[in-house]
């Protein structure tokens, strides 16, 4: 009996690879904190001149820290160490952003990161073994590819977090599953997730949402599959949001979207999500959205994966008021992942004396 080795040899190195990845990330928990909702600083609440309507501030950061482990990735930690000590200095001096939504958390020196960047109240996304959150769907067109990572089992988690200086006072968590993921994407249990995040001085709270969808060129499957894994996590996304939104608050959705020159993706995605997006709202030169970052064309969406999205609750507004980028290499810090940090600063805006109907916390 023969065996074809030159099949097997990249068979045994790619479980070698797999395995490696995995047990560098396993030693580390995902941080999680909870925050007392009395030990939360309250929001800068300002009143408009004729005292009908009042507002406050809200910032969000999108972070993706190529937080990938060997053999994936070599060399970071000492960036990723970096990455925590920047977080928490912005953090302490009130620079950094008051929620910031993480990807790619899944080695243990991008875990630290995340911990050391100080942030009272930390929720984590899916886990390794979190169920997807829509079972029972047909298999992906075509065959598996093991090769490429299609092995029908998950060795990392989603790598999301949210962390936030006000507390967190719901979170959940959902993944994508083995039917709705395309080549090497399908190593990690990727989804989304959701942190409900009460303000003090702000009467109802708000949802903010994080996801980190399929990639592309870097699935090493064709267009064609991992176009169909993204546009079926479009979906399930959708759902999720739909199954656990509060519909009474604002909400905001950010994250690492894969979308960049992919018209295609941006059809799918946007079939199933009518949120308003950061970018498109600030564009527009009437919006009175100011932005700090260079932006190229008129759909510089286009041109990035890193977006967020937002929406009006039935009983508070939101609209972002500023956009900038941060890690950049420019005045907010050097460039320290394969991605810039994409900061917007929300206003919340409600009608004075609103009381909740259920407090926050």
């Amino acid at each position: 009996m023969s065996y074809d080795l030159s099949s097997a040899k990249p068979i045994r190195m790619m479980w070698i690879g797999a395995a490696a990845l995995a047990l560098g990330a396993c030693g580390t928990a995902p941080p999680l904190r909870v925050m007392a909702c009395d030990a939360a600083p309250p929001a800068a609440v300002v009143h408009s001149a004729d005292g009908r309507e009042a507002s406050a501030r809200l910032s969000v950061l999108t972070y993706n820290l190529e937080g990938l482990g060997w053999p994936a990735r070599k060399g970071r930690a000492r960036e990723l160490r970096e990455i925590g000590e920047r977080l928490n200095a912005a953090r302490m001096d009130r620079s950094g952003a008051d929620i910031i939504l993480f990807q790619e958390m899944f080695s243990g020196a991008a875990k630290r990161a995340v911990a050391a960047s100080g942030y009272p109240a930390i929720a984590p996304g899916p886990r390794r073994t979190t169920r997807a959150f829509v079972r029972g769907t047909d298999p992906m067109a075509g065959s598996a590819k093991p090769l490429k990572g299609e092995l029908g089992i998950k060795l990392l988690g989603g790598g999301l977090a949210i962390a936030s200086r006000f507390p967190i006072v719901e979170s959940a968590a959902a993944a994508y599953g083995r039917r709705a993921c395309a080549g090497f994407d399908c190593l990690s249990n990727k989804g989304v997730m959701l942190a409900r995040i009460a303000v003090p001085g702000v009467p109802t709270p708000v949802d903010v949402y994080n996801t980190h969808m399929n990639a592309r060129r870097a699935s090493r499957v064709s267009d064609q599959r991992n176009g169909e894994a993204h546009a079926r996590q479009a979906e399930i996304a959708s759902a999720f949001i739909a199954a656990t939104e509060n519909v009474a608050v604002p909400l905001i959705f950010g994250g690492d979207f894969n979308m960049r020159h992919a018209e295609g993706r941006w059809a799918e995605f946007s079939a199933h999500h009518p949120l308003t997006l950061v970018h498109e709202h600030c564009v527009d030169p009437g919006s009175g959205c100011d932005v700090r970052m260079s932006w190229d064309g008129d759909a510089p969406w286009m041109d990035t994966q890193d977006l967020q999205f937002f929406a009006n609750g039935e009983q508070l507004a939101v609209r972002p008021i500023r956009v900038e980028a941060v890690f950049d290499g420019g005045a907010s810090g050097p460039r320290l992942s394969d991605h810039d940090g994409f900061m917007v600063t929300y206003e919340l805006r409600w009608p004075a004396g609103m009381t909740a109907a259920t407090p926050a916390c």
